[in-house]
Parts: structure tokens; C-alpha cells; sequence
């Protein structure tokens, strides 16, 4: 049996429409059910619906052969595992944005102030850049704090842009592009390598020809 853990969310769709293209999870498994486990008896496949910050520790520790998570995820928790495939789902950027108008306000002189749920990938960023910076680790509601002055700049997901135009901020930069991906534990890798090897092929053949 292997072990899966998918990412609860928006991901959450799209990765079971991969893998039901990919011939596993076809009966009972629904991303409107609010169960955390499902089992493919027929491929010998379990599902554990986890939040995607966790994915990669479900992965590392061995408790999920396997998972699928955000690009961006893996960017700033730097977990050891293997990560064989983009499954061109879920595509978004990593941005610095800013309020309308002040874009190209730069504070060379003192700390950049920026919000993120992002620290790592957003001190890299400045590090290279060389703009000193301080940094306000936020979990939610990010778009607010150039609004009400807690931040010069936000590091957080983009889509479509559309939450950053309605909080009437604009894009700075691109920082990276995210897709899905699949990692996979690499103790699993030799105990369960079959069963793995046939996973990562079937979600190769099964995959978008275009990340989206």
C-alpha cells in the first residue's frame, strides 16, 4: 500500500482530476467530503487530505509516501525529499507588490518593511537584491497591511492578480513561478519503488501539456 497526502484546498480538485486521469481514486473519493483518508483498494493507493504547509513533513518523516504540494511550499521549507515531477497544475507566482503609486519608492537607506506567510523565500530575495529588510511574518489577510501601514511591500501567492487590483496594489516583481509537484520520500523510494515508479509514469502520461 501506498501512502498519498494531497493539499486541502483549491489544489485539492485538480490533483484528484490528475489522478483519477491517471487511474487511481476513481470511486468514493470526493473533494467535497470532508474525510481525511480514502483508500483505492484496486491500486492499493491511501489518500490523507492534509494542509499543504504539512505535506512536506508528512513526507519527509515517512508517514506519506508521497504528497503533492505547491512549488512555493517546498521554496520556503526546504524539506529533504525527492521531487521527480511538475504536474503542471496549479500554476502561480511567488510577487512583491506594493500599493498603486508607490511601486517605485525604494528605502535603500533603512529596512524595507514587508509582509509575508513567506520569510525565507522573501529574505533570499532582498538579500540578493541587497536591500536591507524587516520582516512581518502574517498567516492571513496579507493584501491589508500596505494599507494600513504596516508594511512597504507584501510577498505573497498571485492567480490571476485580481485580490491584489480590488486592495489596489500592483506587482513589483516576480520572485517564482509555482506550480504542483510531486514529492516523494526517499526511503520509499527503495522499499516501495515499484509501486512509486508506476505512480510518477501514469502521472507523467496524465499530466496538462501546459501548467495551469
Amino acid at each position: 500500500m501506498i501512502t498519498v497526502a494531497l493539499s486541502k484546498g483549491t489544489l485539492l480538485a485538480p490533483a484528484l482530476e490528475l489522478f483519477r486521469r491517471a487511474g487511481y481514486a476513481k470511486n468514493g473519493i470526493s473533494a467535497e467530503s470532508r474525510r481525511l483518508v480514502f483508500t483505492d483498494e484496486d491500486r492499493g493507493v491511501t489518500f490523507l487530505i492534509v494542509r499543504p504547509t504539512d505535506i512536506p513533513t508528512y513526507v519527509e518523516y515517512g508517514a506519506a509516501d508521497a504528497g503533492v504540494v505547491g512549488k512555493d511550499v517546498l521554496l520556503e521549507q526546504e524539506k529533504d525529499v525527492y521531487e521527480p515531477l511538475d504536474l503542471k497544475i496549479g500554476g502561480c507566482r511567488i510577487s512583491v507588490a506594493a500599493l498603486r503609486g508607490r511601486e517605485q519608492r525604494d528605502r535603500l537607506s533603512a529596512k524595507v518593511r514587508v509582509a509575508t506567510k513567506y520569510p525565507r523565500i522573501t529574505e533570499r530575495y532582498f538579500n540578493r537584491k541587497g536591500v536591507p529588510v524587516e520582516i512581518i511574518k502574517l498567516y492571513g489577510s496579507i493584501e491589508l497591511a500596505p494599507m494600513v501601514g504596516l508594511a512597504d511591500r507584501i510577498v505573497d501567492l498571485v492567480s490571476t492578480g485580481k485580490t491584489l487590483k480590488a486592495h489596489d496594489l500592483v506587482e513589483v516583481d516576480v520572485i517564482a513561478r509555482s506550480t504542483a509537484r510531486l514529492i516523494v520520500n526517499r526511503a520509499s523510494l527503495k522499499m516501495k519503488h515499484g509501486g512509486l515508479t508506476e505512480l510518477i509514469e501514469r502521472l507523467k502520461r496524465g499530466r496538462p501539456r501546459r501548467a495551469r
